[in-house]
């Protein structure tokens, strides 16, 4: 009993971490629970999928899918807090008005949004609606599937940046200490990668995996020019490996439907 409470206890901490979900109970914290919460954050992705899909869905019966897909992008910024994209928009900013790692990193910390950010969240919001546009005049049901399946993806691959880049800055004063200090074992990797797999199993199509390989590569891409400017990745770096892979598996879909 006491094992599943504390797994419990993990699951809750990511869910708290991530979103605006009310947890119905008082959650213990330390690093070390925030550190074991890492296996969790893909399966809050999932949560975070299905909430996203079944606004869309809802949403499609009383408008049309243009609204619907407005109406779901909003309801996903409110239910997490715009917590990735707001890395996203930092590591816009930084590294498009910043030279030399101290300077990315100053600029990093900067909470206002500068032209880079305010650029790239629109850009991205856009690629975002007219992928999701796409898929869903193909077929809505499969594209309900394939939203969940991309949260899920996005986090389980931000999430490995955990395990194979170094975390650079001041980890003492970073919201992202606690993951920074450890990655966890294999089976906590394991247990995260698990719920891409459940998801994959809402929409099984093979094809899927050349998306998921796509946002993958869009991982690595980033993780060496992170690596290459500032030496490692910061918690701003992992929103926006989250933002970027999720669209890359959209677009990887994409692709996938047309020519295979």
């Amino acid at each position: 009993m006491k094992a599943i409470k504390n797994e419990l206890i993990y699951f809750a901490t990511a869910l708290m971490f991530f979103t605006r979900i009310p947890v119905p109970f008082t959650v213990p914290y330390s690093s070390e629970i925030m550190n074991r919460s890492q296996k969790y954050f893909a399966w809050v992705g999932l949560l975070v999928g299905v909430v996203n899909a079944v606004v869309l869905y809802f949403s499609y019966q009383l408008f049309n899918l243009d609204i619907a897909i407005v109406l779901m992008m909003i309801s996903s910024v409110l239910l997490t807090g715009a917590f990735h994209e707001d890395g996203f928009t930092d590591v816009c900013d930084s590294f498009g008005g910043g030279y030399g790692k101290e300077k990315i990193l100053t600029i990093m910390k900067d909470s206002r949004v500068g032209a880079y950010g305010a650029v790239g969240m629109i850009l991205l919001f856009a690629l975002k609606f007219f992928s999701i546009q796409a898929l869903g005049n193909i077929s809505l049901f499969k594209t309900l599937g394939i939203i969940i399946l991309a949260h899920t993806a996005s986090r389980f691959i931000s999430g490995t940046m955990i395990y194979t880049h170094r975390y650079v800055t001041d980890i003492d004063v970073s919201k992202s200490k606690p993951l920074a200090n450890k990655p966890l074992e294999g089976g906590a990797l394991l247990v995260s990668f698990i719920s891409v797999v459940v998801s994959f199993l809402l929409i099984p199509d093979w094809r899927l995996i050349f998306a998921f390989a796509l946002a993958y590569l869009g991982k690595i891409c980033m993780g060496w020019y992170f690596r290459k400017h500032i030496g490692g990745y910061t918690g701003d770096c992992l929103g926006s490996v989250q933002q970027v892979s999720e669209v890359l598996f959209y677009l990887g879909t994409m692709i996938v439907w047309k020519f295979i």
